[in-house]
């Protein structure tokens, strides 16, 4: 660390957009930068809600700190290699300029100990989809699945180092392109790699169907394999427990959480195991977010076909359907059960 100037941002406020661009459901990302702002790396990755030393660690930060100071050591002559690294064009510069956070103003006074106005990360992610909806625009998969986790491919890493493989997944695309446990990732699509998060980086900016040269280490040689991106392979992750899910159940369910029933649940009311039984976890009671309310659900019941659909769906699958089939002000119809028994209610897509 001692080789770094280490500089904190601890809010959103005035966070230069034109180059900060990260996983905004995070608890903790870092950046690596040259003073003249070429970015040699990232570091952060999130999951789950579950602690982040399930993704991150001391050791792994470490190992990722050293290949960004040998990034480093070999600029300028390296620049093509970090070319892809850098932030794309977003559509505002700072988060104030996103119309859903126009009215946020930063306010610190330590003496009357008054603290308001703060920017979280996440809210970032929030007025882009805001602006969207509120344009009746569809999401993409991007949109809908940002910054995909390895895994969705069949390429589990080791937290404890920056970008080993620990394990891969039977018939997953990592298995078809050759990857094995303990190869260490250099370059993915021509860009070096520092940690996992600039592996999702990669994979967040890809598009189905792509074939992504990867550069492997292994047993001290070298080799290239090639990762090819399925078509619909984002629509696997789960985003419900990402801080931004709490507005996408705004749009998609008027603010219902919903879960999966077990096996034995699904048994007992009845549901066959290719169908769609999400139970109502959780009814919204204030503002927008009651609109599921007002729509007569009530926690406990189980939705078995939302809008037509009655295949099996996760949380993430409802979502992606809400937001990229249907428009605003759409009014959805939905079947549940609700103590044995069929009722048909009408939700209102906000």
């Amino acid at each position: 660390m001692n080789e770094f100037v280490c500089v904190r941002l601890i809010q959103g406020n005035g966070l230069d957009l034109t180059l900060f661009q990260f996983d905004y459901d995070l608890t903790f990302a870092a950046f690596f930068l040259n003073a003249d702002r070429t970015l040699y790396g990232r570091y952060g990755t999130r999951s789950s809600l579950k602690e982040a030393e399930v993704d991150m660690s001391m050791p792994g930060f470490r190992e990722a700190l050293s290949a960004a100071l040998k990034l480093h050591r070999g600029y300028p002559d390296n620049r093509e290699a970090l070319a892809g690294k850098q932030a794309l064009e977003p559509r505002f510069k700072v988060p104030e300029e996103f119309p859903a956070l126009r009215e946020f103003k930063l306010k610190l006074d330590y003496e009357k100990k008054e603290f308001n106005g703060c920017i979280h990360c996440h809210q970032v992610r929030d007025a882009e989809r805001k602006l969207l909806r509120d344009r009746n625009e569809s999401f993409s998969d991007r949109d809908m699945f940002p910054w995909p986790m390895p895994d969705l491919l069949g390429l589990v890493f080791d937290p404890e180092h920056r970008a080993t493989v620990k394990s891969i997944a039977n018939g997953s695309p990592a298995a078809r392109a050759g990857f094995r446990a303990g190869d260490d990732l250099v370059s993915m699509s021509g860009q070096a790699l520092v940690s996992t998060a600039d592996v999702q980086w990669v994979l967040h900016n890809a598009a189905d169907g792509a074939k992504l040269p990867v550069r492997v280490r292994r047993d001290d040689r070298e080799a290239t394999l090639t990762l090819e991106l399925p078509t619909g392979w984002r629509r696997a992750a789960d985003v419900s427990w990402r801080p931004t899910s709490w507005d996408l159940r705004r749009m998609a369910t008027g603010g219902l959480v919903l879960e999966n029933l077990t096996d034995d649940e699904r048994r007992d009311a009845g549901v066959k195991d290719d169908q769609l039984a999400l139970r109502v976890k959780y009814v919204g009671q204030f503002g927008a977010h009651a609109a599921g309310r007002d729509a007569g659900f009530q926690k406990g019941d189980i939705v078995i076909e939302y809008d037509g659909v009655s295949k099996r769906l996760t949380e993430s699958g409802l979502f992606a359907h809400a937001t990229q089939v249907r428009k605003l002000r759409d009014r959805v119809p939905i079947t549940v059960l609700r103590n044995g028994e069929k009722k048909k209610l009408t939700l209102p897509m906000q």
